[in-house]
């Protein structure tokens, strides 16, 4: 094959590939509805479960990679948690055994890729008669997997010609050995398919090519070789699919290393067991068990380590958000002393009530910011209060003070009225933009509004200055609607402007109320704390 057709396969296929990953997981997140997330939780929620769905489902479909590939599309669409894909992932290493014992045994090579032109035709139809249903989102998910497939195909075909002219090395010893664990993991990326790699070990091996040593260091490099789709599936992914395609290859290299350290004695042990099983004494056949055995061992090298290996993987690919959405005070060593966890409690909170804040004044204003703006902050303001709310409910399980106990509703209230400013501050970021803002004189009293508005997201205020505070905000508010209202009905203003002017005022106002009523909440907080410790003051109830 020339190099310009090479490079068009490569480019073609790879792009397919990813073209076809992108669907399915924007399928997959329209289509996600309580039904599937069950389905899901039973079949993943525990690790025995985990592990026989990542089996049954690779020896079903006899395609390790595409089983691999959805495990990441499903935590990318956030339907599965990385503690739940990571055993579906080890579980397929696995199933795909069965492709093994099948070319050993029966010499069936079952080829997904021939679905994959039907599964993107029925796709479409989906899609195109239910473009606002579920239905439609399922047909975009098969297609999806559809041109994933279609591009696993074309890399597949491009490879061919390549994979079958190379000659498997010659030697001995340690060397020899790498050399042909090298060659396994170069066909199995060459020709996208582990499969097509294990038929060239079992059959070279059956045919006296190699002997059982140099076809299963074959063996161990076409398992680590289908890491690469792992990794392509990776690209451009949310961390959590990083971190589940990054087990995937830890997996792969842990089991191959110990596989390859525990050759000999492994090869002779399996050789034994073949001969109680009564199977039959073919190289092919041995090495079809040395697969199912190897996979299986590293299942349970990695059954005590996998909480571990979570734990690492959570620590990497780390994002600027998720580093902000981990709590900085809320320590469940404090929960045995009520008052330091409320402490704790309200700096957390007034944490999160700067970040939403933030958000706030990013998207403030009636010209377009460069980029939408403030999303990012209420996702992480949804993490903390998630946190705090958790933190709470293990607070409730320790003793208290009554006085204790009636701060909390005061915790989650100003933690509530945070939430809210950083979900109406999304709203803003995503809102259309009015083209004009009406008369020179009405303009001026918008950004006015705009000003006044903006001036109590910065000030620190108490309860009763946030009552005048808001009182004042609401008659400018209302006022400045009469005008803007009259405009539009003089045609002073375009009426499609003005609508759009009048709901970003309305956002802005109720934003600008839940600040101040989170500031004076907080405030409240505060100043009861201080009056439980000055004797002699009386404490203050909340509200």
């Amino acid at each position: 094959m020339s190099v310009p057709l090479l490079a068009g396969g490569l480019a073609g296929g790879v792009g397919l590939f990813l073209l076809g990953m992108w669907l399915m997981t924007d399928g997959l997140k329209l289509a996600a509805g309580p039904a599937l997330e069950r389905i899901l939780a039973r079949s993943t929620g525990t690790r025995l479960r985990g592990l026989a769905s990542g089996v049954a489902i690779t020896a079903l479909v006899q395609s390790s990679s595409a089983v691999t590939v959805a495990t990441i599309g499903f935590v990318n669409a956030g339907l599965l948690t990385l503690g739940q894909a990571l055993w579906v992932l080890f579980g397929t290493n696995v199933g795909t055994t069965m492709t093994g014992w099948l070319v050993a045994i029966a010499g069936v090579d079952f080829k997904i890729e021939a679905l994959a032109l039907p599964m993107v035709g029925v796709g479409m139809v989906l899609h195109l008669t239910g473009q606002a249903s579920r239905r439609g989102a399922l047909g975009m998910t098969l297609a999806g997997f559809g041109v994933l497939f279609l591009g696993i195909d074309i890399l597949k075909d491009t490879f061919t010609d390549l994979g079958s002219q190379m000659a498997l090395p010659e030697g001995s010893g340690a060397l020899g050995v790498l050399a042909h664990v090298g060659v396994g993991a170069l066909l199995t990326v060459l020709m996208q398919s582990s499969s097509a790699a294990l038929a060239v070990a079992l059959t070279a091996a059956q045919g006296g090519l190699l002997d059982i040593n140099d076809a299963a260091a074959v063996v161990i490099g076409a398992n680590i070789g289908t890491t690469a789709k792992a990794l392509l599936a990776a690209l451009g992914a949310t961390p959590n699919a990083r971190r589940a395609a990054a087990a995937h290859v830890l997996f792969n290299l842990l089991t191959g290393a110990v596989a390859l350290a525990l050759l000999p004695w492994l090869i002779d042990a399996i050789e034994r067991m073949r001969d109680l099983l009564e199977l039959e004494a073919a190289p092919a056949v041995t090495l079809a068990l040395f697969h199912t055995v190897f996979n299986v061992l590293g299942v349970v090298l990695m059954w005590p380590l996998a909480d571990r290996l979570a734990a690492f993987l959570a620590r990497r690919f780390r994002t600027a958000e998720e580093d902000e959405a981990t709590p900085q005070y809320l320590d469940r060593t404090v929960l045995s002393v009520p008052a330091l966890a409320l402490d704790a409690l309200v700096r957390e909170v007034r944490r999160s009530g700067e970040i939403a804040l933030r958000g706030a004044r990013r998207v403030w204003g009636m010209k377009p910011p460069a980029s939408p703006v403030g999303l990012a902050e209420q996702a992480v303001v949804a993490k903390l209060n998630a946190a705090i709310g958790a933190f709470i409910a293990d607070l409730h399980r320790v003793s208290m003070a009554a006085e204790s106990a009636q701060r909390l509703p005061e915790v989650l209230r100003a933690a509530r009225y945070y939430d809210a400013v950083a979900e109406l501050a999304a709203e803003l970021a995503t809102m259309p933009y009015p083209d004009t803002l009406g008369t020179q004189a009405l303009r001026a009293r918008i950004l006015g509004f705009q000003d006044h508005a903006e001036t109590l997201l910065t000030t620190e205020t108490g309860e009763a200055d946030a009552e005048t505070r808001e009182a004042e905000l609401l008659q400018h508010y209302r006022a400045l609607k009469a005008a803007v209202l009259a405009a539009g009905a003089g045609g002073e203003y375009d009426i499609h402007d003005m609508e759009l002017c009048l709901r970003r005022l309305s956002r802005m106002r109720r934003l600008a109320e839940q600040a101040l009523k989170g500031a004076a909440t907080l405030r409240r907080l505060n100043q009861t704390a201080a009056d439980a410790v000055t004797p002699g003051t009386p404490h203050s109830q909340p509200a």
